[in-house]
């Protein structure tokens, strides 16, 4: 969890319009007008932390994200219960604030960093009296992922890229290598193990029952003679998947492998397991 500092900003550049920041209906809640409120904070250029920082997206207000205020158990392990797996989270506690108005004034004052982070794409407020709890995360799953077919499909364009120029994988040196074809077989193995692992919250190329990648290609109708398999969890897009394979060397290697000619892959998702999403590519040869 990232720490950072009490730094007061510097005023005279941190200065927003409070009065229309607060001006909202009375029935709106102080928790939505908190938030409101840093969002108009983050839409401008801040000083802060003897840094500027430019304009930054809005946070969305998450009700998964609004724990207790005297909450103090296990923070990662709560929010996955409520169904949100972060994979950068920051909770911030404020007393003594009778207001919206106020409890921002304190946020901007010893927190600024936290506010202005742009890490940080989601928010959840809540409040009991005078106390506040501000809770900052970044999910594991990118809102931008797309279905099953359209990741597939940028995995494939990712591996070819891959394959199309000269690479190491750690210490040995693969040619470029041919573009690999879809094999929508291979693609339906590849989903039945995802959604295995994120459905029974383990992380192996055998599945719980024994079976191995080839099991599971010839399971699928495959009937080639030669398969791989890489597998990831946690990493939130095609590419953040593909950026740990290329990173692994043996990962690597079945990725250059020019033996293969054939492809399928596919992720699945389970907010409450430990990674909340994961993938599997399954090459194959005919």
């Amino acid at each position: 969890m990232r720490q950072t500092a009490r730094t007061s900003c510097f005023v005279s550049l941190c200065v927003i319009p409070l009065l229309p920041l607060f001006a909202t209906p009375a029935h709106a809640s102080g928790e939505r007008q908190l938030q409101t409120a840093i969002n108009s904070y983050r839409a401008h250029p801040q000083r802060c932390e003897r840094r500027t920082v430019q304009a930054l997206a809005p946070l969305a207000l998450k009700s998964s994200l609004a724990l207790p205020v005297g909450y103090n158990g296990r923070l990662r392990e709560e929010l996955k219960a409520s169904g949100y797996q972060a994979v950068t989270v920051r909770t911030i506690r404020l007393v003594g604030a009778e207001d919206a108005e106020a409890a921002f004034t304190q946020l901007r004052s010893g927190y600024c960093g936290a506010l202005l982070d742009k890490q940080f794409t989601d928010i959840g407020v809540s409040r009991r009296r005078n106390e506040w709890r501000v809770v900052l995360a970044r999910p594991v799953l990118n809102e931008h992922l797309g279905d099953t077919r359209a990741s597939g499909k940028a995995l494939l364009a990712q591996v070819n890229a891959a394959r199309a120029k000269p690479r190491m994988c750690g210490r040995q040196r693969f040619a470029a290598a041919r573009p690999l074809a879809w094999n929508s077989a291979l693609g339906a193995a590849a989903q039945e193990h995802s959604r295995a692992m994120a459905n029974g919250n383990y992380f192996a190329h055998r599945g719980h029952d024994g079976d191995s990648p080839a099991d599971r290609a010839r399971a699928a109708g495959y009937r080639g003679r030669q398969i791989g398999e890489n597998i990831a969890a946690g990493q939130g897009s095609p590419s953040k998947a593909m950026e740990g394979w290329l990173a692994s060397p043996g990962h690597c290697a079945n990725l250059m492998n020019p033996r293969f000619t054939q492809v399928g892959a596919a992720y699945a998702t389970q907010s409450r397991s430990d990674a909340g999403i994961y993938w599997t590519m399954l090459f194959g040869a005919p």
